[in-house]
């Protein structure tokens, strides 16, 4: 799996200077990061109401989408796939291949300590930007 996605995000990245009126690549990555984070959370939402009803086709249709746009999102803010496959290795060896990260694992040491329970709230492109500390 993780060749098809390396090729995806290295055609994405041949994609991203083409003129956009041809390229949905270029044109999602001229749109910033914003119109890329719609799209991704439109492509997940889609593959959850697919899911839910049950209709394994779409899902699968639906599932290369929502793996599209975010390769798109990792090429714009500089994460390349094999930041990914680290990141998985090593929680494999933290908590084995099934298991996500618990939410109260101790936090990198760039992040910010924020009390429980609490996100920080960012607004997209021209919307007020606020965060809670």
């Amino acid at each position: 799996m993780s060749d098809s996605l390396d090729r995806l995000y290295l055609a994405i990245l041949a994609a991203k200077d083409l003129d956009p009126a041809t390229s949905r690549t270029a044109r999602l990555m001229k749109r910033g990061p914003a119109k890329m984070a719609k799209k991704l959370a439109e492509e997940a939402i889609e593959v959850v109401i697919d899911a839910v009803n049950g209709n394994r086709d779409a899902v699968i249709r639906e599932s290369a989408d929502l793996l599209y746009n975010l390769a798109v999102l990792w090429a714009s803010a500089g994460v390349k796939p094999d930041d990914i496959w680290a990141e998985m290795d090593r929680r494999e060896r933290l908590l084995g291949i099934a298991e996500k990260l618990p939410k109260t694992a101790a936090p990198k040491i760039a992040e910010p300590v924020r009390p429980a329970g609490r996100r920080p709230t960012v607004a997209l492109k021209g919307r007020r930007l606020s965060k809670h500390q």
